[in-house]
């Protein structure tokens, strides 16, 4: 799987109410595969097989505004000083999921974005 890049767009989580009927909805729409991380998280598997491009969480609601971006940073800590010293609002976190770190914010415009770093 490549290497991540620092505060590049890594990573897209869809909100899903039903990650059974979510995962059977994509499998059968797209021929989507699934990482399975317990009851409410799978990972999209990217199309090579090789890795994730996103996943399938019933931590983050469904949005009609559409799906979390995460970008990926090699100092998660540097990158929460960096987004509040540019404006953005911190919404949640950082905290810990299943190989990492993230956090969430806003920014000037309202947009919800994610950043993620590996433990």
């Amino acid at each position: 799987m490549p290497q991540p890049v620092h505060h590049a767009i890594s990573y897209i989580e869809f909100g899903v109410t039903d990650l059974e009927a979510a995962r059977a909805f994509y499998a059968a729409a797209f021929g989507w595969e699934f990482h399975d991380y317990g009851p409410e998280y799978a990972g999209i598997r990217a199309a090579d097989g090789d890795g994730e491009i996103g996943g399938l969480s019933t931590f983050a609601a469904p949005s009609a505004d559409g799906p979390l971006v995460l970008l990926f940073s090699t100092d998660l800590d540097a990158t929460v000083t960096a987004v509040t010293d540019a404006g953005g609002t911190i919404v949640a976190g950082p905290y810990a999921f299943p190989g990492g770190r993230r956090f969430e914010f806003t920014d000037p415009s309202g947009n919800r974005l994610g950043v993620f770093a590996e433990a």
